[in-house]
């Protein structure tokens, strides 16, 4: 049943993706940790020589409805995949945290918006988000916060300046979950990415405050690539330290 449930998601997205009519990018997939409450959507976003470029965000069902770390990086499919969730799991989208301000973070903060649903961001990720033009989340929260919504508890947690300089992790102790956006490199990328807003040099110690304060994840999700290995974090601070060395 549980197997069949996933599958029927699958197709919903997959069908209501495709009348989107969004045909200039892949359909939106989504995918299950093994954790029946946590789900893992990735969407695509077009990068400046009009290849596509896949960005993962994920959502949470809980006992108050539906939560949301990021948005979809591909505007046109924010609605339906709010639409489809929430038919499938039969309760409301709640609320959404963006991780830091660029787009693919915080475009379509505006139509979660209007949905009445709350969307909180950092004080210093809502600056950014007024100084660069992005859309801008309802609610300013802590670095440090901790949520509860209904039987979830989750934690933003601010490690330091990374890929950006507002970068937050998110942190869910009971699963174990630590989904670290952008922050966190996937264990396949050999680079550090787009470096427009990052601080290489202080990368690595930031990590290094996050492997301290959640030493024992079970799961751990970057913000684009492959999701299933642990060693992710450290290997995003092994390319920072080549990054760093590499300028000298």
């Amino acid at each position: 049943m549980r197997h069949l449930r996933h599958l029927s998601l699958i197709l919903i997205l997959w069908l209501i993706a495709g009348q989107a009519g969004a045909q200039q990018h892949p359909r939106l997939q989504i995918a299950p940790l093994d954790h029946k409450h946590f789900f893992i959507y990735t969407t695509y976003g077009t990068l400046d020589d009009g290849s596509t470029y896949p960005s993962n965000s994920l959502y949470a069902v809980t006992t108050q409805g539906i939560v949301m770390i990021d948005v979809p990086w591909d505007t046109t499919q924010t609605l339906p995949l709010i639409d489809s969730i929430e038919r499938l799991h039969k309760t409301k989208v709640i609320a959404c945290i963006a991780t830091h301000f660029h787009k693919d973070r915080t475009a379509g903060l505006n139509k979660l918006k209007a949905r009445g649903i709350r969307t909180y961001a950092t004080r210093q990720t809502d600056s950014l988000c007024a100084l660069k033009g992005e859309e801008r989340a309802a609610f300013i929260m802590g670095k440090d916060t901790t949520f509860r919504f209904g039987d979830l508890e989750l934690k933003t947690f601010y490690p330091g300046p990374g890929h950006t300089s507002d970068n937050i992790v998110v942190w869910f102790p009971r699963e174990r979950v630590l989904y670290g956006g952008c922050f966190i490199k996937s264990i396949e990328t050999e680079n550090l990415g787009n470096l427009e807003d990052a601080d290489p040099a202080s990368w690595p110690a930031s990590v290094k405050r996050v492997q301290r304060a959640f030493p024992h994840p079970k799961y751990m999700i970057p913000g684009h690539g492959s999701f299933r290995d642990l060693g992710a974090l450290q290997h995003t601070a092994t390319l920072a330290q080549q990054y760093v060395k590499q300028q000298k």
